[in-house]
């Protein structure tokens, strides 16, 4: 619940119900992966209500799982978490689910070590860094959605 209160803080919201009147019923799913909880809900409470259905994982790992089972209209990793990072799940999307690439993108606290920098250099990937504001998350998404990075 605190985390939903936070999201408030940061600016104006549109409640998911100005989205869902479109007539488009079906709902653009976004899968969240991030080690830290309140990170991960943050973003997830922010883009449901924005009217997106969300889904978390806490690593690539989990991430891979996740998708193994369910298709997502984009992704949003951190770059760093425990058993499987940012970069590793970025090369299994590579060799097993090449078309989401171009709708993923990281949100990480840090880009500087010389393996990060690298390879954000290499894949041109997109990144926002944290914190950010929720209009930036927001338009990333959008971006993500058209297939844009």
């Amino acid at each position: 619940m605190a985390s939903r209160l936070f999201c408030f803080t940061w600016g104006h919201l549109r409640m998911p119900t100005e989205q869902l009147s479109r007539t488009d019923a079906r709902r653009a799913c976004i899968l969240v992966v991030d080690d830290e909880p309140l990170v991960a809900a943050l973003m997830a409470d922010t883009l449901g209500l924005e009217g997106y259905e969300v889904e978390t994982a806490k690593n690539g790992r989990e991430a891979l799982e996740k998708i193994a089972t369910r298709s997502y209209d984009a992704v949003l990793s951190d770059l760093r978490m425990p058993e499987l990072d940012g970069v590793g799940l970025y090369r299994k999307l590579e060799q097993q689910h090449q078309s989401l690439l171009l709708r993923l993108a990281f949100v990480s606290g840090t880009t500087e070590p010389p393996e990060y920098a690298s390879f954000l250099e290499q894949t041109g990937a997109t990144v926002l860094s944290k914190p950010f504001a929720v209009a930036d998350l927001r338009r990333l998404v959008q971006r993500l959605l058209q297939g844009q990075r």
